[in-house]
C-alpha cells in the first residue's frame, strides 16, 4: 500500500518496455507505485518493482471507457495523491492501409488516444485541485513525422503531442506540468506486436526501454514541455523533421516500414 509520507506514481502500460522502466525510474527515485497494463505480465513486473518500493497493480484493458474508470476507481482506493502519472499505454498496427484489419486500428486508437484523454482529463482535475502533479504522455518521434505502413499509429502520436502541448499551456500557474516523452525505434516487443518483423525499422538496432525511460524521468522532474529520446540519432531526426516537408519525411520513412523491406 502507497504510504502517505512518499511521492505517489502511476504508470500505464507497465508490463514492460518503456512502462515498466519508467515504473523502475519512480522506484528508484523515491516513489510508491502503481501499475497497469492489459496482460499478466503486470503480475510480475509487479513483483520485480516490489524490491524497490512499495507497488500496487491493475490488470485492466484501457480501450474501453469501463476501463479507464476501473483504473480511476483503483487509483482512488489507494487513498494517497498523485504526484505523478505517465500515460504511457500504446501499441501499434503496421501495414498497408488498405489491407490492415480495421479492428485493430480502431482498438489502436481507442488506446493511444481515447484512454490518453480520458484518464488525463481524470488526472488534470484532481491534480489542479491538490496544486501540483505532473503528467508524462508518451509520444513519440512519429508524431513530427508521416510513417507510410504506420500511418495511423504515426496519426495517434502526432494527435498525443498537439494534445500534451496544448494541456500544458492551458495548465500552466496551476502547479501541474505536462511533458511529452517522444522516444526513437526502442527495443520492445512494439515492432513484433504491430507486426513488423519483416521490416527494416523492425530488425533495424534500436535504443535501449532503460535510457529513454531515464531521460523521459529527467525530463518530467525538470518540468520540461518534451524531450526526444534517446539515442544522437534520435534527436538527429527530431531536428530533420523541423526543416523538411512533409511529403519529403513521408517519402524517407517508407522503405523503412514497407512490408518485407528487411529481406531487401
Amino acid at each position: 500500500m502507497a504510504q502517505a509520507n512518499k511521492p505517489f506514481a502511476v504508470v500505464t502500460g507497465a508490463s514492460s518496455g518503456i512502462g515498466f522502466q519508467l515504473a523502475k525510474q519512480f522506484a528508484e527515485n523515491g516513489f510508491d507505485l502503481l501499475v497497469t497494463a492489459e496482460d499478466v505480465g503486470i503480475i510480475d513486473a509487479a513483483d520485480k518493482l516490489r524490491a524497490l518500493c512499495n507497488v500496487e497493480y491493475a490488470q485492466i484493458d484501457l480501450r474501453s471507457c469501463d476501463g479507464v474508470d476501473e483504473l480511476c476507481e483503483k487509483i482512488a482506493s489507494c487513498g494517497v495523491p498523485v504526484d505523478s502519472i505517465a500515460i504511457n499505454a500504446g501499441v501499434g498496427v503496421g501495414g498497408r492501409f488498405i489491407e490492415t484489419d480495421l479492428d485493430e486500428e480502431l482498438d489502436m486508437i481507442a488506446l493511444n488516444v481515447n484512454s490518453s484523454v480520458h484518464l488525463a482529463k481524470h488526472m488534470a482535475q484532481k491534480m489542479v485541485m491538490q496544486g501540483h502533479g505532473r503528467i508524462l504522455i508518451t509520444s513519440s518521434l512519429a508524431a513530427i513525422m508521416p510513417i507510410p505502413y504506420q500511418t495511423v499509429y504515426a496519426a495517434t502520436k502526432a494527435f498525443l503531442l498537439s494534445f500534451a502541448q496544448g494541456l500544458r499551456s492551458e495548465l500552466q500557474d496551476t502547479g501541474v506540468t505536462v511533458t511529452a516523452l517522444m522516444p526513437g525505434a526502442t527495443e520492445t516487443n512494439f515492432f513484433h506486436r504491430a507486426g513488423l518483423d519483416d521490416t527494416k525499422i523492425g530488425v533495424a538496432k534500436k535504443d535501449d526501454p532503460a535510457d529513454v525511460a531515464k531521460d523521459g524521468f529527467r525530463a518530467l522532474m525538470d518540468g520540461k514541455d518534451h524531450v526526444l529520446a534517446h539515442s544522437i540519432k534520435t534527436k538527429m531526426q527530431g531536428a530533420m523533421a523541423d526543416i523538411l516537408p512533409e511529403t519529403t519525411k513521408a517519402d524517407m520513412n517508407r522503405p523503412q516500414s514497407e512490408p518485407g523491406s528487411a529481406r531487401h
